[in-house]
């Protein structure tokens, strides 16, 4: 009779006090943990859905709405980000044809630039190139070596 008043009287109850601390503390713990607001808001249709069948007094539309919004919010983000997505290739590829015009622009400004010679100028006191003496012209040639000569000088 002591074995079954101790079983009954402290064993059982301990064994339910544990197994009620493990649900309610330590696997509510562990859901929490994993719990996102992704998973929040998948839930919130399942409870007004739950809510509406529940009570006699009929939801609101907008309620049923709001439900079905977020019920269905992953095709939304999925429309939502495609949608982000062809603009922002868009607007790479309004960039890129700009760039290339700066590119080329930039291109024809050295060009031009390389046919003033900008770079090369010649300094002051330089100096020229010899230049050629001109042919002697027929007077000078008819005189003959005397002028020639001082011609060369």
């Amino acid at each position: 009779m002591k074995q079954w008043w101790r079983r009954w009287t402290y064993e059982i109850p301990l064994a339910i006090g544990d197994a009620l601390w493990d649900v309610l503390v330590v696997q509510l713990a562990a859901l929490l943990d994993r719990l996102t607001v992704r998973k929040v808001i998948a839930f919130i249709p399942v409870v007004i859905l739950i809510g509406a069948y529940y009570h006699s007094v009929p939801i609101p539309p907008e309620l049923l709405l709001i439900g079905d919004f977020l019920a269905y919010i992953d095709i939304f983000s999925v429309l939502i980000l495609l949608g982000v997505l062809s603009r922002v290739t868009t607007i790479l590829f309004v960039v890129s044809q700009a760039m290339a015009r700066v590119a080329a622009l930039a291109g024809h400004v050295v060009t031009h630039l390389q046919r003033l010679d900008v770079r090369h100028r010649r300094q002051r006191g330089a100096p020229t190139r010899p230049r050629r003496r001109p042919a002697p012209s027929e007077d000078d040639r008819a005189y003959g070596s005397l002028w020639g000569q001082a011609a060369s000088a």
